[in-house]
């Protein structure tokens, strides 16, 4: 009779310990802060201390909250989440890695919002955000810095939109912003946000199309540059300062491959750029609504335009 009851006992522990574990492991909000412990069941008065604890025990779609400015290492997301950082820009400080890769499902949604990543410049490409697959991204007012790659790249297979508002990425040694998918489109809209001293501020490559507003691409080894290489690839820019870039302010076509890419351009200032404030290459076209402000460049109006030299202002 004891061995009965000790079996039914241990057996009811197991499962309680079971269920409980589903619970924690299900939860639609946890908690990480810089005094945190993986361990932890990620709670607000339990929280844990990476994104990466705390994301396994999020449930699909849940979110991830910072309870204080701490660092909490990379991550990489393979379904929805929400990374909020409000009130705290939560670091994420990596080294030998991306902050974030995300290769989730063609359904996932991705929010990352107040999060500043920082690569400490470490070797081998790696990126400040990197898209590999998900239906749609929202990144807002993170701060992306010290990457040897790109500060957000998409490198897709199928249709994807992300959108970038109010972000600030410096010291990269790839684009700043660079997008391409090898199937359907990448659309992607930027707005208020900052580049500075990145290879190209932005990169609009084959099946991408870019929309950047109110936006500043300055101090980088070129402005903006679309190349379509082997496919379409167009940018749209409004109300942006493209300035002090060493290369070209806006570079459409190049590359080598065969290119289809389009800029389009209304009320800009491209100025104090080294090279062409506007400069159009193999297979590249420049569309503009005759009011951008383009002067002071080396040299200024458009470089290899022919139709439109006139009116490129």
């Amino acid at each position: 009779m004891n061995r009965f009851r000790f079996t039914i006992s241990v057996l009811a522990i197991s499962i309680f310990t079971f269920a409980f574990a589903s619970i924690v492991q299900a939860q639609t909000r946890t908690f990480v802060s810089g005094v945190g412990n993986d361990a932890n069941p990620c709670s607000r008065t339990a929280p844990c201390r990476t994104f990466a604890g705390a994301y396994i025990k999020t449930a699909v779609g849940g979110e991830i909250n910072a309870l204080d400015p701490g660092g909490f290492g990379g991550l990489t997301i393979t379904d929805s989440i929400t990374i909020n950082g409000i009130g705290t820009m939560a670091g994420n400080l990596v080294s030998g890695s991306s902050g974030f890769t995300i290769n989730a499902t063609d359904t996932a949604k991705i929010n990352i919002n107040s999060v500043l990543i920082n690569g400490t410049s470490a070797a081998g490409g790696f990126h400040g955000i990197r898209i590999l697959q998900a239906n749609s991204v929202n990144i807002e007012d993170v701060n992306i810095y010290n990457f040897s790659g790109d500060g957000i790249v998409i490198n897709e297979t199928s249709n994807v939109k992300v959108s970038v508002n109010r972000v600030t990425i410096k010291d990269c040694t790839g684009a700043g912003i660079r997008a391409e998918t090898s199937a359907g489109i990448a659309r992607v809209n930027v707005r208020q946000t900052q580049v500075t001293n990145c290879g190209a501020g932005a990169n609009a490559r084959r099946n991408s199309r870019l929309t950047i507003t109110d936006s500043t691409f300055a101090l980088n080894s070129l402005g903006v540059h679309v190349e379509g290489n082997g496919a379409t690839a167009v940018a749209v820019l409004e109300n942006c300062q493209i300035t002090n870039n060493t290369g070209n302010g806006i570079q459409a076509g190049g590359g080598g491959a065969t290119n289809n890419s389009v800029a389009r351009l209304s009320n800009n200032i491209v100025t104090n750029n080294s090279s062409a404030g506007v400069s159009i290459q193999l297979n590249g076209a420049v569309e503009t609504f005759v009011n951008n402000k383009i002067v002071g460049n080396n040299p200024d109006g458009c470089v290899g335009c022919t139709s439109i030299t006139a009116n490129i202002n």
